[in-house]
């Protein structure tokens, strides 16, 4: 057997692990890092405006001195982790928290220009990344708030910090990503090894046991007993299995009995014939011994007819020609065809018809086939001077009709085997020496294509009844 399924599961395992990985490592990285940055700068940035509306203000309307400012920021500053500068509109350093010498010569007339400052280059944001016009020498988050004095613009608190502070708290986060994402593969890998078990190897029984199955081994599956699809497919399985291997078993009986009913006549034939030919039988009694041949021929006529009939059934289905007609008369007619042998044997019908005309729906050849056999069985059974009983009656639009005998009864280890083709039992086989076997398969196949439904009673040495509906007509409804 092929091992495709599996290879490909943790194939499509270990891909998954690694592109969860990746983006781990790329998309959920850089979105992670830009919003811990955000939200740094929206923290910084509060911080700048508060300096510049309070403190920078003050200093440029002479109310704080430079030094007193200078130790505001050096304050601040190591609050916040972070340096401060004032800025004039220039691009001058007025003053720095980490270096309070530049305070000091500022107001010496010294002055710090920022090559190349323009805040216009903060676009529509208030902060940015980088080295600030190269004034520093690793990655750092600038943040800038205006210094505004009676409406007008004199400068710009910048707070810089450097990116590597955020950088540890941003791998501290991805960290607790990864410990999870690795959690999470270890629980998917277990999910995996479930489904391996309570799938995978299954679905490997099942196969094996459908290979056996096409070599002619019809053991039923084992180990399988879940209540799931598996467990549905399995009980189907071991149901095919069963159905399969009790086909093979009818196969063999129906060749064995096929060959049997064909060879009984056959052999009579070559027999009476060869006697014949060979003038064993008299010319005087020849006669009797062709219709002998006569009859045994019409029996194996019999047997074929009935044999397509059921190959007709079987493969094609039955075709009806659905009408409505009165099924009292067809019960009538059909008893006729019986007048001979039951004046042999003595026996009588006893029809019990509701109204004098009653109209059902369904194919009246059929339904005269179905009768025929059912009446042939009640005759060949039945005790001499006995009584058949034939019934009819209508519940919930609903046609009920009955064949009773009172003859030799069917055992009741044989009830649900009567249906099967070429089966007799016991009891029959004394009386019913040139039946086929197939007459109640034929039934039973007829009232089942009318979509309803026949039944038997049956008590061994009293007599059997069979009784099968069919659908009332509207004209009766």
């Amino acid at each position: 057997m092929k091992r495709t399924l599996l290879p490909k599961f943790f194939i499509g395992y270990l891909l998954y692990g690694i592109a969860a990985f990746l983006l781990l490592c790329t998309f959920t990285q850089r979105l992670t890092s830009d919003a811990r940055i955000r939200q740094e700068a929206q923290d910084l940035y509060r911080q700048s405006t508060l300096i510049s509306s309070d403190y920078a203000a003050n200093y440029y309307n002479h109310t704080v001195s430079i030094e007193d400012l200078q130790k505001e920021l050096t304050r601040l500053s190591q609050y916040i982790t972070a340096d401060i500068w004032i800025v004039s509109n220039q691009g001058d350093l007025l003053l720095n928290s980490s270096d309070a010498s530049i305070g000091k010569n500022t107001e010496n007339g010294i002055k710090y220009p920022i090559s190349g400052f323009d805040i216009g280059d903060f676009g529509s944001r208030y902060y940015q990344t980088g080295t600030f016009y190269h004034c520093f020498s690793a990655e750092t988050l600038s943040v800038f708030s205006p210094i505004t004095v009676n409406y007008r613009i004199r400068g710009y608190v910048l707070i810089h910090k450097p990116l590597s502070e955020l950088s540890a708290s941003i791998n501290q986060m991805m960290n607790v990503s990864f410990y999870t994402a690795g959690i999470l593969f270890l629980c998917s890998f277990l999910i995996l090894g479930i489904y391996t078990y309570t799938v995978y190897f299954p679905i490997r029984r099942l196969i094996r046991s459908a290979a056996a199955y096409t070599k002619g081994d019809f053991e039923p599956v084992t180990l399988v007993s879940s209540n799931d699809e598996i467990g549905y497919l399995t009980k189907t399985m071991n149901y095919m299995a069963k159905e399969l291997g009790t086909l093979e078993e009818d196969q063999r009986k129906f060749v064995s009995n096929v060959s049997h009913d064909f060879r009984s006549p056959l052999t009579s034939i070559k027999g009476y014939v060869e006697a014949i030919q060979d003038g064993t039988i008299p010319v005087e009694m020849q006669e009797k011994y062709l219709n002998i041949i006569l009859y045994e021929t019409e029996r194996l006529n019999k047997l074929t007819q009935s044999l397509l009939d059921l190959n007709r059934i079987g493969h094609h289905g039955i075709i009806l020609e659905v009408t409505d007609f009165n099924i009292n008369h067809l019960i009538r007619t059909t008893i006729q065809t019986f007048e001979g042998v039951c004046l042999k044997k003595s026996i009588t019908f006893d029809l019990v018809l509701t109204e004098k005309e009653l109209y059902v729906t369904a194919d009246m050849g059929k339904i005269q086939q179905v009768l025929y056999n059912l009446i042939d069985n009640a005759v060949k059974f039945s005790n001499p001077s006995s009584s058949i009983k034939i019934e009819t009656s209508v519940k919930n639009e609903k046609v009920f009709l009955s064949v009773k005998d009172s003859g030799i009864g069917i055992p009741s280890g044989s009830i649900k085997k009567i249906w099967e083709r070429f089966y007799k039992t016991d009891l029959s086989r004394g009386k019913d020496k040139y039946g086929t076997g197939l007459g109640l398969s034929i039934v039973k196949e007829i009232i089942q294509a009318h979509h309803e439904n026949i039944d038997v009673i049956s008590t061994e040495g009293a007599g059997t009844e069979f009784i099968f509906t069919l659908r009332l007509s509207k004209k009766e409804r």
